[in-house]
């Protein structure tokens, strides 16, 4: 075939190219050469032809004649965050690793557009769905399970199949706990001065609140229920909040734990509105990680998620023939503050800086 033909090669033009049988074509194509024992000479001349010839496999041709595609699902709430983007590309990882090609697509958290959108997915016959952060994971399984679909749950648990998340418990008790140690013997905090701010009513928050409650409750006193403010998952909703409280009561809380870094940019949002008050004596958990939150003018204390280990263990789980619905906790890393931090004024600045990058 020509270089400059628009129509592509298939497996029949290269078995007449290359003088093998289509089914030595399509072995080589798809990498079970070796197990038939077809000499890699052979093997090497195929391909360079499909190449030359511009072969490209026909995936939903392939799912008739196999009942597997090679397409593997990731349905995301949001891909607009540094947690949520580096599940993505750890998933992505490892779904080429295996020779099949991922497709990764959000839902807005809308449980309406979660059910649609796993409906598409299977409409293209893909092999497995990771099922990450639904509003309504349960929801998704009833379209899963009626076409037959495997199907895992990552970060957010449903009942009806297999869940891997961040132990968010023992994560909320860990940042809360570092907080409130992290401030001087001469200068503790007291019950009015930690609050929590952020988050919804889903499982995740659920349990960073009871961990913070626990702790708080053990080592400050007081009541903990006064001092959680759910916002949601909205910067600008975040930011209202803190405004709400400064102007309530003409300061922030010495102590903050921030549920989830989009919180966290509400946050800086209201101080970049503040460049002349003096937040020295602030100290900040943030449950999400960010390098760039540790070169900000007060100790930043963060909660690391394994996405790693939660990718890892959901692959695991979803090739065993009938896994039981049951939660796997995963264990998420604290990551203490830079101990040398910038001067105040230049990284006031900086919260200034990105306050414009974030409304832009």
């Amino acid at each position: 075939m020509a270089n400059g033909s628009k129509k592509k090669a298939t497996i029949y033009d290269l078995s007449v190219l290359s003088g093998s049988s289509p089914s030595t074509v399509s072995a080589v194509l798809n990498g079970t050469w070796r197990k038939r024992r077809i000499k890699e000479s052979t093997a090497e001349l195929i391909r360079n032809l499909a190449e030359t010839n511009q072969y490209t496999a026909n995936r939903q041709a392939q799912g008739l004649r196999s009942s597997r595609s090679g397409l593997v699902g990731l349905l995301l709430p949001v891909h607009d965050n540094r947690y949520f983007s580096s599940l993505a590309q750890t998933f992505e990882a490892h779904v080429r690793s295996k020779g099949q090609c991922p497709i990764v697509v959000s839902a807005s958290r809308d449980p309406q557009e979660e059910r649609k959108t796993a409906e598409t997915l299977i409409s293209y016959s893909i092999d497995e769905l990771f099922v990450c952060g639904a509003t309504d994971p349960d929801g998704v399984h009833e379209v899963c399970d009626a076409a037959g679909l495997k199907h895992i749950n990552i970060d957010l648990p449903g009942t009806k199949v297999p869940s891997v998340i961040s132990d968010n418990f023992e994560g909320g008790r860990l940042l809360t706990e570092a907080i409130i140690r992290h401030f001087p013997a001469d200068r503790p905090l007291g019950p009015d001065d930690l609050y929590l701010f952020g988050g919804r009513d889903d499982h995740a928050s659920r349990e960073r609140i009871r961990g913070f409650r626990a702790v708080k409750k053990e080592l400050l006193g007081g009541d903990p229920d006064e001092c959680i403010q759910p916002t949601g998952y909205a910067p600008d909703n975040a930011r209202k909040a803190f405004e709400a409280f400064y102007s309530r009561h003409g300061r922030l809380p010495r102590g903050l734990f921030v549920n989830s870094s989009i919180n966290f940019e509400g946050l800086l949002r209201f101080m970049a509105g503040h460049p002349h008050e003096n937040f020295a004596d602030l100290v900040v958990g943030c449950y999400d990680y960010d390098p760039f939150a540790s070169f900000l003018p007060f100790p930043v204390i963060m909660i690391r998620q394994d996405v790693e280990g939660m990718i890892t263990k959901a692959f695991e789980i979803i090739e065993e023939a009938r896994p039981s619905p049951q939660i796997h906790l995963i264990q998420p890393e604290l990551v203490p503050p830079r101990t040398a931090l910038t001067g105040p004024l230049d990284a006031l600045k900086d919260i200034r800086a990105f306050h414009v990058l974030t409304e832009a």
